[in-house]
Order: C-alpha cells, then structure tokens, then sequence
C-alpha cells in the first residue's frame, strides 16, 4: 500500500485484486481483510518518483477451481489516496480522480486463468472488470499466490493508463509524468466456506 502519485487507483485496483483460488470440490468463497491488504501506486517522471497508497473497504470473492468462474468484488476508497504531499493530494483529488463524485474504485473478478495449487506457490491470471471514474474497463491482473492452511496470501502488480481512460495528466511544461500508473497490491484471502454444487 504505497504508491503513488497524485490520483490514481488502484486498483483494486485496484485491484485488485485478487483472486480466489481455490481448493479442492464445490465453490470456494473467500474473504478478504481490509487490515491485511496493501494498495499502493507508483508515478514516475523525469525527475523523480511518487509513491502513495489507498485503502481497501471491503472485499470477498467466490470461485470454482473446476472451471476458473470467478465473481465477487475489491473495493477501494478513492478518497483514502495519499501520496505524502497535501497540495500533491488535494490536485490528485480534485482534478484526476474526482473522488468526492467518483468515491469507489472497483474490480470484479469474472474468470481465474491458471490452476493454484492448495499448498505452495501459483501463477495465475484474474480477468475482471475495472471501475474507476467513472468509466469500466476490461483487464487481467498477473497474480502470485501463496497457500497454506486455506489462507491465501496474494500479490498482484498491473498498470493503470489512466490518461487513456480519461483521466488528466498533471504534467506541466516544466515537469511531465508517465500516462500510466503502476499498481501493487498485497493482501490475505482467508477460506470461508466451501458450497458444493448440487
């Protein structure tokens, strides 16, 4: 949970993001602790770096190992983003993420590409749905997870163009900044419940 610079999203997500994954038989619902989950975001410019974070709301997945299904949902707090600076952070809330009018920044998992394992290390990819101002937008997220004991520890890293989705560049002429923002998030799923299929 810290990245970046003066508006962005994750997210989620952020963004994300996360993923399920699952056990063995039936339908695996999980649960994802906000105080466990990190959500940061990078910006980079010609001069130097910003890093900031934002916080999870909620989060809680369901998913089918038998066929890589997935639903559910991350939600993070746009207005929860900073990045270290208050002026930095009143312009990223203001001007680019409009977060007061756009408060949530949403993923939607609707499909787990890759097998993750019980126990040990798995490399899958969530495809999902990305909320962010506004607008939706189709993405699959590179995911590391670490099982053990029906926990799931997760580790996600995408880019968010958010220039290309509509959101303002706060590039001036004397200092420009990438059009794509680079999201990190880090967070524990924990087993809730497995449903059979009936």
């Amino acid at each position: 949970m810290i990245k970046t610079p003066r508006f962005l999203f994750p997210a989620a997500f952020t963004l994300t993001m996360l993923t399920a994954w699952a056990l063995p038989a039936g339908e695996t619902v999980l649960q994802i602790d906000p105080a466990q989950t990190h959500v940061a975001f990078e910006l980079g410019s010609l001069l130097h770096t910003v890093h900031g974070a934002f916080q999870l709301k909620r989060g809680g997945l369901r998913f089918d190992p038998a066929n890589g299904a997935a639903s559910g949902e991350l939600v993070v707090d746009a207005r929860s983003g900073e990045s270290g600076s208050a002026a930095r952070d009143r312009k990223m809330h203001k001007e680019i993420l409009e977060s007061e009018r756009f408060p949530e920044i949403v993923f939607r998992p609707h499909r787990v590409e890759g097998a993750v394992e019980p126990q040990g290390t798995s490399h899958v990819a969530i495809h999902g749905t990305f909320s962010i101002h506004g607008g939706e937008h189709e993405m699959s997220v590179p995911a590391d997870v670490q099982a053990a004991a029906g926990q799931y520890a997760v580790t996600a890293h995408f880019d968010v163009p958010y220039q290309k989705w509509g959101m303002k560049n706060p590039s001036t002429f004397v200092l420009r900044v990438n059009d794509n923002v680079e999201i990190t998030v880090h967070t524990i799923a924990h087993t809730f419940r497995e449903v059979s299929r009936n």
